[in-house]
C-alpha cells in the first residue's frame, strides 16, 4: 500500500531528508513549506491539514533557535506546542496517524545515566519547555501519535555541528570544544529512513498499539561534544586532524541553559519496532563522505 504522507516543513534537516529518502519507500509525500503552512498561524495550518488527504502526518517543522527562544517565548510555544496541539486535536482518534519530533532538551541532565521515556522531564530552557508542552498536547489529543525524541541532529544540510566543526578546522584557528556535555548524535537521514520505513505500520495501527506514544531515537554511542568533534576530524582529515582543546559549559555563557547529560535510551524503540539505530560514527562517516563529495564537485565545477 502506498502511504500518503502529509509533511509539514521542507527546509530543515529532517524535512529535506524525508523528501530525499522517499524514493526508497512505498510512500507519496506532499511536503508543505512555511510559506504554505506557517506554524506561527495555527488556524491556517489546521485549514491546510483539513484540505489534504493523508494516511500519515509528519511534523518536520519546529522552532529550533534554542537561545533566541529565551527572547521569543510566545513564538516558540506557538510553533512548538500550540500548532502541533491544534493539529493533534484536528486529527483526534479517527484521522491519520501523526509523527512529531521532540528533543532531549526536555530533560535537565541531572539523572546520571541515560533517560528512558518514563523519566520525569524537567527542561532548563524555553525551547525545551515548548517542546515538552507540544508532546503533552499531542499525546492528550491524538491517540494515534508517535512522538520521537531525538538529540544532537546532524546531516549534510543546513547548520549543524558536523558542518560547523569542518568549517572551523578549515580556518586553521585553535579549537576548544565543550567536554562536559554528553549525548547521542542523531543522523537526520537515519531518523527520516526510520519514519519512512514505519509509515505503513503507523498508518494501519490502531489507537493503543505500542507503536504510538513516546519513543527515543538516536544513533548508538554516548559522546561529549569534544569527542564528537575529534571523531569528525578523524573521519574527515585523518592525520591532518587539528588538536581539540577541552572547555567547560561555564566557559561559554549562553541565554539558554543546556543539560549536561541528557543521553537518550533507545531500548523501548528497539523493542517496539525491532530497529536498532547504528553507531553514530557510521552515520557521521556517511555525512562526512557526502560533504567531501559535494566539495569535490564544486571544485570541479569551478575549474
Amino acid at each position: 500500500m502506498t502511504v500518503r504522507i502529509l509533511q509539514f516543513g521542507t527546509t530543515g534537516q529532517l524535512g529535506r531528508e524525508l523528501s530525499a529518502q522517499a524514493k526508497d519507500f512505498d510512500v507519496e509525500i506532499t511536503a508543505l513549506s512555511r510559506a504554505e503552512a506557517d506554524f506561527a498561524d495555527p488556524a491556517a495550518v489546521v485549514a491546510r491539514l483539513k484540505a489534504a488527504q493523508a494516511d500519515l502526518v509528519v511534523l518536520a517543522a519546529a522552532y529550533t533557535a534554542v537561545d533566541q527562544a529565551e527572547r521569543e517565548r510566545d513564538l516558540a510555544f506557538r510553533v512548538n506546542a500550540e500548532t502541533p496541539g491544534a493539529i493533534a486535536e484536528a486529527l483526534g482518534a479517527g484521522g491519520p496517524a501523526l509523527v512529531q519530533i521532540s528533543t532531549d532538551y526536555v530533560f535537565d541532565g541531572e539523572k546520571g545515566g541515560a533517560y528512558v521515556e518514563t523519566d520525569t522531564p524537567a527542561p532548563l530552557s524555553v525551547y525545551g519547555a515548548s517542546k515538552l508542552e507540544g508532546e503533552r498536547r499531542i499525546l492528550a489529543a491524538c491517540p494515534r501519535a508517535l512522538v520521537l525524541r531525538a538529540s544532537w541532529v546532524v546531516s549534510s544540510h543546513g547548520k549543524n555541528f558536523v558542518k560547523t566543526m569542518l568549517r572551523l578546522a578549515g580556518e586553521g584557528k585553535p579549537l576548544k570544544v565543550v567536554a562536559d556535555q554528553f549525548g547521542r548524535p542523531t543522523s537526520a537521514r537515519d531518523l527520516a529512513r526510520f519514519i519512512l520505513s514505519q509509515a505503513e505500520r503507523l498508518a494501519a495501527a490502531r489507537a493503543g498499539e505500542p507503536v504510538f506514544g513516546l519513543h527515543h531515537f538516536a544513533n548508538a554511542g554516548e559522546v561529549s561534544w569534544k569527542g564528537f568533534a575529534e571523531g569528525i576530524f578523524d573521519m574527515a582529515l585523518g592525520a591532518n586532524a587539528p588538536p581539540v582543546g577541552a572547555s567547560a559549559t561555564a566557559d561559554w555563557p549562553a541565554p539558554a541553559k543546556r543539560p549536561l547529560r541528557a543521553t537518550l535510551d533507545t531500548a523501548k524503540l528497539e523493542h517496539t519496532f525491532g530497529v536498532t539505530p547504528r553507531p553514530w560514527r557510521e552515520a557521521v562517516a556517511d555525512i562526512v563522505s557526502e560533504l567531501q563529495s559535494e566539495a569535490k564537485t564544486e571544485l570541479g565545477s569551478a575549474a
